[in-house]
């Protein structure tokens, strides 16, 4: 196995598609269905199932993707900070952050790396929590942007602050004239809310379950976006970071309170691998994530307190 051959396979794997991979990596498709095959007949087993769809791993693939992640990543790594001796960071540098706060900050963090960090490529991914803790542990990402808290991970996390949550109606629900909602009343509503697998759900659950308040979810979406949508239309109230949504605020789409207390916050980490040390690149995302937080809690465009360290 060589280290291109890995690349290939990783790639493939992630993106489920030669044509993809092939755009990715800027190599053609055949070099890479080649190298794929190559690699098959040196280990001995397929390591994918061809199908209309794509390509999707074998048992023999997902074992080989598993162990060997973490390797392909850290070689890379050294190139990346052998080319960052010159004091300017260099390399690629993969971000994973949970919707909501994606929603806030990916825009601005990537702006600031292309102006400040021309050598460094950025790819930012995604997805909940769950996932980006998978990708970290697999080697799929750097750094993730997540909830805590942080239980039993075995990562590196450092706490950025507290996101607190408000209840959330559609414009003319009267909630914007409101100091202040009880949890009580709030969970008395139609409400839509994330499955049980997503951590604001698990959040408010527990809420609500020490005061011996049941709550009454009408609908469930995964997506930020449906859920507002559902809210807009006025079929439920919901219960969100008021940061993900200054822009429907902003347009009276929208109206918020804050939660009587004790309200409801979260924890936000950012987390690293601790298989490996974090590249020069890697850490110069991280001090952008960190000024860029400062600045939104600054400028006021973010609720969010900003732990002391």
């Amino acid at each position: 196995m060589d280290l291109r051959q890995l690349r290939t396979f990783h790639a493939v794997a992630e993106l489920g598609s030669l044509s993809k991979a092939s755009d990715r990596l800027r190599v053609a498709q055949p070099a890479l269905s080649r190298q794929i095959r190559l690699l098959e007949h040196e280990l001995k087993t397929e390591l994918f199932v061809r199908n209309g769809r794509g390509m999707a791993l074998t048992s023999a693939g997902l074992l080989l993707r598993e162990r060997t992640a973490g390797i392909v990543r850290q070689i890379e790594q050294v190139r990346d900070d052998l080319q960052s001796l010159d004091g300017r960071p260099a390399g690629a540098v993969v971000l994973g952050i949970v919707p909501t706060v994606s929603n806030v900050l990916s825009a601005r963090v990537a702006r600031r790396a292309v102006q400040e960090l021309p050598q460094v490529a950025l790819r930012i991914v995604e997805s909940y929590g769950g996932h980006l803790v998978d990708w970290l542990h697999r080697g799929d990402t750097d750094l993730a942007i997540i909830y805590g808290p942080a239980v039993d991970w075995h990562l590196a996390v450092e706490t950025l602050g507290r996101d607190d949550l408000v209840a959330v109606g559609p414009k003319g629900s009267g909630l914007g004239r409101r100091e202040a909602v009880d949890l009580a009343w709030l969970m008395s509503r139609s409400l839509a809310l994330p499955s049980h697998s997503h951590g604001l759900r698990n959040l408010v659950e527990k809420a609500a379950a020490r005061k011996g308040i049941p709550v009454n979810v009408v609908v469930e979406a995964d997506s930020f976006h449906v859920l507002t949508s559902i809210v807009e239309e006025g079929i439920a109230y919901t219960i969100l970071p008021p940061s993900a949504i200054r822009t429907e605020l902003a347009q009276g789409r929208l109206e918020t309170a804050p939660l009587s207390y004790p309200g409801i916050s979260r924890e936000l980490l950012l987390a690293s691998p601790t298989s490996r040390a974090p590249s020069v690149a890697t850490e110069a995302i991280a001090r952008l994530i960190r000024s860029e937080i400062a600045a939104l809690v600054r400028d006021g465009l973010w609720s969010f307190r900003i732990e002391d360290r």
